[in-house]
């Protein structure tokens, strides 16, 4: 759905489960941190707001988005998690670059999803200009960081869920 038809922060706080039990991760890119920094204050106030308690967030940070993959591929391989969540923004320029990075970043978290057994989050934005990626950081339409974490937290909670009914 394209951004301006939702605001990315407003969503049902009744319909999120209990983040309080569960462990996540938040890989940030440096690269636009202005707009990356933004993105991780809204996930990790987020996360606290559902119950997760500091101590079981971890935040690592990278220096751009295409660096968002491993980075988040470390965090499952060294820390007992229940999600992670990358956070980055990529602008479009006069090059290629910005396409090449946008398809990288996508199938890599694609392939963390499939090969991993938890969810990796995908919080990047990609815009045209800088002012539209602030209007997606805490302006005008929202905040990705929110959306993010409220994701994390209902992809961590299915899982949990599933793992229940295996257990039954």
């Amino acid at each position: 759905m394209a951004t301006y038809l939702k605001n990315l922060s407003n969503y049902d706080a009744n319909k999120v489960p209990s983040a309080k039990k569960m462990k996540f991760g938040i890989v940030v890119s440096d690269w636009n941190s202005d707009v990356t920094h933004a993105l991780l204050r809204g996930a990790y106030e987020t996360l606290i707001a559902h119950g997760a308690k500091e101590d079981n967030l971890l935040v690592k940070h990278v220096p751009g988005s295409f660096e968002l993959i491993l980075g988040a591929q470390f965090m499952a391989e060294y820390a007992d998690l229940d999600g992670v969540i990358c956070l980055g923004c990529v602008i479009q320029g006069e090059t290629p670059h910005f396409t090449y990075v946008c398809q990288g970043v996508t199938h890599g978290i694609a392939e963390l999803n499939m090969n991993y057994n938890i969810p990796f989050i995908f919080g990047l934005i990609t815009t045209d200009t800088l002012d539209q990626a602030k209007d997606r950081a805490g302006g005008k339409h929202g905040n990705k960081g929110v959306e993010a974490a409220v994701t994390a937290i209902k992809m961590a909670a299915l899982q949990k869920d599933m793992e229940d009914l295996e257990d039954s």
